[in-house]
Order: C-alpha cells, then structure tokens, then sequence
C-alpha cells in the first residue's frame, strides 16, 4: 500500500506494520452520511425488494423447501469466490452419496462446512446474539479440516495478514489490514456497532458492518466467506428476513471486480456513497430474484402433488425433491422411513410422470435426479 493512495482520513489511518510496511486502521464505526436522493432511492427499492422476499418467506407452505437448496447454491458461489472450484450439481451429488473426484474432494470439503457454518449460526442465534463469540464459532465450522490446518479455525489472528494477487507479499498487497494491537480494539468497536438498534436503516448497519468486518480481516483464512454468512445472519436476527432466503454471493460473483473497488475506496476515497449504493443494488436484484425462483419452485411442486395427488408416498418424495434434487434408493428409503421396495415403487411413479430421470451408476450406486426442479435452482445470473 502507498501512503498517498489514502485520502480520506475520516475514513481510517495508516500505521506501520512491524516489517514496517503500512496498513490500514478503519475509523469507528458510523460514518456521516449524506442520504441524496439516488441513495434515498435505491434504500427504498432494496428494503420494498427484502420486505417482499420476507414477506413470501412467511406465505410458504414449508420454507424449509427453498432453504436448503438456496443455502447450498450459495455456498457454491462464495466458496467459488474464494478458489474453491464445485458446482452445485458436484455438491448435491455428493450430498446423495454419488461419485466424488479426488480433484473435487477438497472443494467440497469447503462448500459442505459453509453450509454447516450457516446452519450453525441460524441455530445458535436462538440462543445467542450476533457477536464475536458467534462469528468465532461460525468461523471454526467453516474452516474446520481445511487448508492443512493453517487457518487456525475459530481463532482470531496472531500474525499480520494481507489481501493481493498471488505472490504478493506484505509489502506489495493491494490492502494490509490492522497489526494485531489495533485489530482486537477495532474489532471490539466492530461488536458495539453490531448491538446498536435504531440509529439507523438496518440495511444501512449491514452494509456497514460488512464492509468494516472485511477491512479489520480478523481471521487468517476465510474472512470473505464469514463476511458473506454475516449479511444473512444479521437480518435474520433483525427480522428483516423471516427465512434464510437472501444471500448476495450470486451477485457479488457476477459483479466481483465492482465490489472489491467499492471496498477499496471506501478505505482510500471514503466513499461510503458508493459502496452503499453497490450493497443496496445487490440486496434489491438478488431479492428479487430468490422471488422469481421461490415462485417457480412452487408451482412445479403444486403441479407435481396434483399429478401424483394419489400416491402419498410419490408426494412426499416430491418434496424432498426440492430439498435436494440428486436422490439414491437407498436415501429415499431412509427421507421416506420406508422399505427398499417402497422407496422403489414412489421412484418408479416419479420416473414415470418424468419428474425424476435415471443418471445411472456413480461410485456403485444409481443415482436420479428431478432435472426440472435443479435447473429452476440454478436459474442463469444474466440478469444479476
């Protein structure tokens, strides 16, 4: 980092790293912002957006239908973000007990702890607030058998840090964030900000809280991923979400080179506008779209349950379906509680009326999937 790439002091300050290279100290948390009427604006069009994506997750027959495979997808796609190379196809196949590529097996490995990270955290909301404590354990179910050990899961970082192209080093990173000192101190500013209630637009305090946990980078592996489960689990507890059915990864994938800049500058510019506008752009387009899908999704399963509406077990099969498309006889017997054979004849029907199809045999055992059903999940991102 360079000294005059920094302009905007109110924004943080620079301090020498003990190598003696320069790293950045964010400023307390909030800033002063100036709402104009582009932000004004695009404030309203995310909280209507979330407000209605909230509002369907309450209409549900059974949300937890859409959870599961919206959960998965973003694990897929913020685990791709950080180099973790799986598909989600890749994912749910594994889930049902099919092949696994040795190449694969530690991508996975990443992707199945995100998801138990998520899971984690939605669970131990009930019982405690959102807070360093949490994000630590979040944060050691994420990393937990991964990258060889070095990522200290759970463990707040001892060492210097920084972010940059590979081969980069302290002093050639693109962003050092705070040394260790300064960090624990930001990061204990970072949790009082997080309790605050009422000062401000929750949407607002999330982009906040996002941002300022990614520049003080408090963990020495996977700051992006628990940055990214932080936006779901903050809303969640502010109830702004009623169900686990918004996550911006698809977007920020899509958009990445916009939001590492839009991060940046808030450190170098102060730009807290810009970076605003992004986060808010993101909200509203991938609430939107989680509707469209939501709504897709249920309507394949009431035309799936009216055309099996008498064969009750082919109609618990369905659902199941929508929470993992990819399904093995023997995983069916045990979702249904039923017999090898019964599983068999709910199959049959589901072949049947076309809504399973027979992939054939992967790591000695026949795997199916609801095709219909997996490309509404994996809707293209054009429009993201």
């Amino acid at each position: 980092m360079k000294a005059e790439d920094f302009h905007a002091p109110a924004a943080g300050r620079l301090v020498a790293t003990m190598d003696g290279a320069l790293a950045f100290v964010p400023a307390p948390l909030p800033p002063t912002i100036a709402y104009d009427a582009e932000l004004v604006l695009a404030l309203s069009r995310a909280d209507g957006a979330l407000s209605e994506l909230s509002g369907l997750g309450r209409q549900l027959p059974d949300p937890h239908l859409l959870i599961a495979p919206y959960l998965r997808q973003e694990a897929v796609l913020s685990s791709r973000i950080e180099g973790a190379v799986t598909t989600l196809s890749e994912l749910l196949i594994d889930q049902a007990g099919g092949a696994t590529t040795e190449r694969g097996r530690d991508d996975l490995r990443e992707v199945r702890n995100y998801v138990t990270a998520m899971e984690h955290g939605l669970a131990r909301l009930a019982e405690l607030p959102l807070s360093l404590r949490l994000v630590r354990e979040v944060h050691e179910q994420l990393m937990r058998g991964v990258r060889d050990g070095t990522s200290a899961p759970g463990e707040l970082r001892r060492l210097q840090n920084w972010i940059g192209p590979p081969g980069s080093t302290l002093a050639t990173a693109t962003y050092v964030p705070p040394p260790v000192p300064d960090m624990t101190e930001a990061l204990g500013l970072w949790e009082r900000f997080l309790h605050e209630r009422d000062t401000m637009p929750v949407l607002v305090q999330c982009a906040l809280m996002h941002e300022h946990f990614e520049a003080i980078h408090p963990f020495l592996d996977g700051n992006g991923r628990v940055g990214r489960l932080l936006i779901t689990l903050f809303l969640v507890e502010r109830e702004r979400l009623s169900q686990p059915l918004l996550y911006l990864s698809a977007f920020i994938d899509a958009h990445r080179n916009d939001y590492y800049d839009a991060l940046l500058r808030v450190r170098t510019e102060g730009d807290w506008r810009g970076w605003l506008l992004f986060f808010l752009a993101g909200v509203a387009e991938t609430s939107e779209r989680a509707a469209r899908q939501a709504a897709t999704l249920m309507d394949l399963r009431e035309r799936y349950h009216e055309l099996l509406r008498r064969a009750p077990r082919a109609v618990a099969l369905v659902d199941e379906l929508f929470r993992s498309p990819y399904v093995t006889t023997a995983g069916v017997a045990q979702a249904l509680g039923v017999s090898t054979p019964t599983a068999k004849r709910a199959m049959d029907k589901l072949l049947d009326a076309q809504i399973l199809e027979d992939m054939g045999e992967r790591a000695w055992r026949r795997v199916f999937v609801a095709s219909e059903i997996m490309r509404a999940i994996e809707t293209p991102l054009e429009d993201m």
